[in-house]
């Protein structure tokens, strides 16, 4: 018996290992576990920024679930070259929240699955040439856009602690019971994620919005069960129901994301390869994790999927404790699934209050900020870098601050450089590429 549980137990360290079901499960469910709050908030925030109905949410969510299981599904079994053929759990990403914010704010949900739809090509160009491409996106070019993604996300997180839009709307912002609940829910996902063990401290997210949701039941007023009741048990997400709009400004902004993205996965497959195999990544690995995103973000486009990426928390998961196995990762793969085809408990999730949701974000953005500044520091801090960075974010940021400053600038031009993550990739890709090398420490 203690023979087959080493056994077992080897099986979950080996790509193609074939753990039982009960080795397997329990490191799916912690993985799903690490994702979901992470998978279903932006759909959540992006409905409540295009005004969207409670079944539309709905619909959104079911979609980011279906596409998140489909993407990881790819990543593990590629298909004619799309997918790495590594463990990877995928999942609507946070990082486009600021491109996604800013086109659906202007032209509304199908302006957003338009420009993804046309995006996702720039996906799989990227990835078929990541080779040659790869060295025009050093650490310093990375980092600089990931550190102005977590920056910009700071204001729709603040936002939803006051209660969001809605709230605004009733005159209630910033009301104190939309502050206790915020603070509650931040506060327990610290103490979990800094002091828990085991499953409590990858769980931190999601114990924190569970306690926050208890807290405004036992509030009363707050949460509305009636999508909830009208929700069917059992339904797919309707192909282009939110429909397709093509607007080049937004087109423009989303290839620009998507090519920030492809060197975010960069990092993260890397980091897999490293933390889980003990290698560097290859070359056929990284382009296919890129074009597997961008083959997913067209079917996503189709079906109401936001694009995707690798889950960071889930590549830490990966590498803290080397289980790679398939199984696991097609058993995540398949919750996911199974979770989306279900609107009743999409709807269920969709009544967390926006202060709660708001209280447990602000940790992914906080981490999202700190992930870019690790990155900046993985290259000298010498004048020429600090001045690309500083420059960088101070028109980025500065820029989105005060944007009346384009108002002269024709539409097309306020709409793209309106974005303070845009103005920051393209400032620090061109002064990367045409400031020479500073070798001085100071």
């Amino acid at each position: 018996m203690a023979s087959k549980q080493v056994q077992e137990k080897g099986e979950l360290f080996k790509l193609d290992g074939k753990p039982s079901l009960g080795e397997a499960f329990p490191q799916a469910m912690q993985h799903v576990l690490a994702m979901l709050v992470g998978n279903i908030t932006p759909p959540m925030l992006i409905a409540g920024t295009c005004g969207l109905s409670a079944a539309d949410q709905t619909m959104l969510m079911q979609s980011a679930m279906i596409i998140g299981g489909l993407t990881t599904l790819i990543q593990l079994f590629p298909v004619f070259g799309f997918g790495m053929g590594l463990p990877a759990v995928m999942g609507v990403a946070f990082a486009y929240m600021p491109i996604l914010t800013t086109i659906g704010m202007q032209y509304g949900i199908s302006a957003i699955f338009g420009a993804q739809l046309i995006a996702a090509f720039a996906s799989i160009f990227i990835g078929m040439f990541i080779g040659k491409i790869r060295k025009f996106f050093p650490p310093i070019v990375c980092g600089t856009v990931v550190l102005a993604i977590g920056l910009s996300l700071y204001n729709t997180a603040i936002n939803y602690f006051g209660g969001g839009s809605a709230a605004q709307a009733a005159g209630t912002f910033g009301s104190p019971q939309f502050w206790i609940l915020a603070l509650v829910t931040l506060a327990v996902t610290l103490v979990c994620s800094l002091f828990g063990k085991g499953y409590i401290k990858v769980s931190g997210m999601i114990i924190g919005v569970g306690v926050g949701y208890v807290v405004a039941l036992i509030m009363g007023g707050i949460i509305d069960f009636t999508p909830v009741a009208d929700a069917a048990i059992v339904s797919a997400p309707i192909p282009l129901h939110f429909g397709l709009e093509f607007h080049p400004d937004a087109i423009i902004m989303m290839i620009l994301m998507y090519i920030v993205q492809a060197v975010q996965t960069i990092g993260d497959v890397s980091s897999t390869t490293m933390g889980g195999f003990g290698r560097d990544a290859k070359d056929t690995e990284l382009g296919g994790a890129i074009k597997g995103q961008g083959i997913c973000g067209m079917i996503g486009a189709l079906i109401g999927g936001l694009p995707t990426d690798p889950f960071s928390q889930n590549v830490g998961l990966i590498c803290t404790t080397k289980v790679v196995a398939k199984r696991v990762f097609v058993i995540v793969s398949a919750i996911m699934l199974l979770a989306g085809f279900c609107p009743k408990l999409m709807s269920l999730i969709a009544t967390v209050p926006q202060p709660v949701l708001g209280g447990a974000t602000i940790t992914v953005f906080a981490a999202i900020t700190l992930s870019g500044i690790q990155l900046i520091s993985e290259q000298p801090l010498n004048y020429r870098n600090r001045m690309i960075v500083g420059i960088s974010l101070a028109l980025g940021v500065g820029i989105a601050g005060a944007p009346t400053i384009l108002q002269f600038m024709p539409q097309l031009a306020q709409n793209i450089f309106g974005s303070s993550l845009v103005v920051a990739f393209i400032v620090c890709f061109v002064l990367n590429l045409i400031v020479p090398e500073d070798d001085s420490e100071d």
